[in-house]
């Protein structure tokens, strides 16, 4: 089969790999038919990924159709289904408590494993949705959706009130799209007007601070002087996940849905005073996948605006290493590998 491999930080080539095989009982080989290419697989191609071994076959964003099922797997052959990337140990502490998503021994597929950027994959059963009636296409995008509504519901936070998402880069508007499902009213922050013009234009979100205010000024007259009930953080930058402590409202939460290799601090005086609850959100499981792939089917996620770029397997290689550095009008693309 083909498979697009980064054999090193820069080199990304088409491969020919053997066939993965025969499934083994509990698993299902799939035939991989879209991948959406993520923020992790640029940072992969780049080298600026910290824990990575070489070569790795990336991809972790995925919908497939079910070519052979392994023994005591009830999924149908030809059945359409969206890949769950987080293969989780289903004996940890976090497994015994239904969070696979942050599994103490997670592998997740295109990071950890050899991923979906390919013809074939092997997966288990316990990892595939049903896409149910969710085109190919589509079905591709439930994974990178589902980090922001995940996000979301670990915010606890009731309809009606008012949230800022701060970063507008795919997962930040995932968030902010899932807040809004949500009922919460949404603001957006970014340092790029272009991707907030977009984010209105395109998306609908009016209310936005961007370069041209400071953020505490803008957070400020957003909300009155009393900040956000909830704010999300999906920057992957240190100093804005700091600074964001000081936008939250007395009582409110700060949802953490990047993640840094740096220490994190904030005043202490300042997060006891508000009441306010400070959330790590990893990954997703298989409630907020439902909820997205539940979205889409109703309307509720603008998927055509959202996808900006196509491409195709053999298209890949020259596609990516160029998006990598050409963000200008980028949010989500695709590679079509089975269509």
């Amino acid at each position: 089969m083909q498979a697009l491999v980064c054999r090193a930080p820069g080199e990304l080539v088409l491969e020919e790999r053997p066939v993965p095989g025969e499934p083994p009982a509990g698993w299902a080989l799939v035939g991989v038919s879209h991948v959406g290419i993520c923020g992790t697989d640029y940072h992969i191609f780049e080298g600026k990924h910290p824990f990575l071994e070489y070569p790795r076959v990336m991809g972790h964003e995925v919908s497939g159709t079910v070519l052979k099922a392994g023994e005591g797997v009830s999924l149908p052959v030809g059945e359409t289904v969206v890949i769950n990337p987080y293969i989780a140990c289903g004996t940890c502490i976090a497994c015994r408590k239904g969070k696979p998503n942050c599994c103490t021994k997670i592998q997740v597929l295109g990071v950890h494993t050899d991923g979906a950027m390919c013809e074939e994959i092997l997966v288990p059963a316990g990892n595939l949705y049903p896409a149910n009636g969710l085109s190919a296409a589509d079905a591709a995008t439930v994974e990178f959706l589902a980090i922001g509504a995940h996000a979301v519901r670990r915010s606890l936070t009731p309809s009606g009130s008012r949230a800022l998402v701060i970063g507008a880069g795919p997962i930040g508007i995932g968030t902010a799209i899932f807040s809004r499902i949500a009922g919460h009213e949404v603001t957006l922050l970014d340092m790029s007007a272009e991707r907030l013009d977009f984010a209105a234009r395109e998306l609908g979100f009016s209310s936005t601070i961007g370069p041209d205010v400071p953020a505490a000024e803008g957070v400020s007259h957003a909300t009155g002087g009393e900040g956000f009930d909830v704010v999300f953080d999906a920057t992957g930058n240190t100093a804005s996940i700091k600074s964001s402590f000081a936008h939250v409202a007395h009582g409110g939460a700060l949802v953490i849905v990047s993640v840094v290799k740096d220490d994190i601090s904030f005043s202490d005086p300042e997060f006891h005073k508000r009441e306010m609850m400070v959330i790590g959100s990893r990954n997703a499981t298989r409630e907020d996948f439902d909820h997205v792939a539940e979205s889409i089917r109703n309307g509720l996620v603008p998927l055509d605006r959202i996808v900006t770029h196509r491409t195709t397997l053999g298209e890949a290689p020259g596609d990516l290493a160029r998006w990598a550095h050409e963000k200008s009008g980028l949010i989500k693309a695709v590679i079509a590998v089975g269509e």
